[in-house]
């Protein structure tokens, strides 16, 4: 690809890139709830007779991310984010 006669070379699966943890208190209140919102609807299994409305498990992650049990990363490779448990 280029852009402005530079040549930007695209990522690929080849790539050997690392996740890059984004501190979640860096982000704005409305972005990070964006962000765990989507995390949860593509993520979030349920299991057992309850279930959890999407502010329930929103906060559930805050919660996770605010004790450092999870983390926020960014992958390069797919220019998504995620959230991980810290182990």
């Amino acid at each position: 690809m280029e852009r402005d006669g530079e040549v930007i070379r695209q990522l690929d699966e080849t790539d050997d890139l690392e996740m890059v943890d984004v501190p979640y208190d860096r982000l704005n209140t409305e972005t990070l709830r964006s962000v765990i919102s989507e995390f949860v609807t593509r993520d979030w299994d349920e299991m057992g007779f309850y279930h959890y409305t999407l502010d329930e498990k929103t906060d559930q992650v805050m919660a996770q991310l605010k004790s450092g049990k999870a983390k926020l990363v960014f992958d390069p490779l797919t220019n998504s984010c995620n959230i991980i448990p810290v182990t």
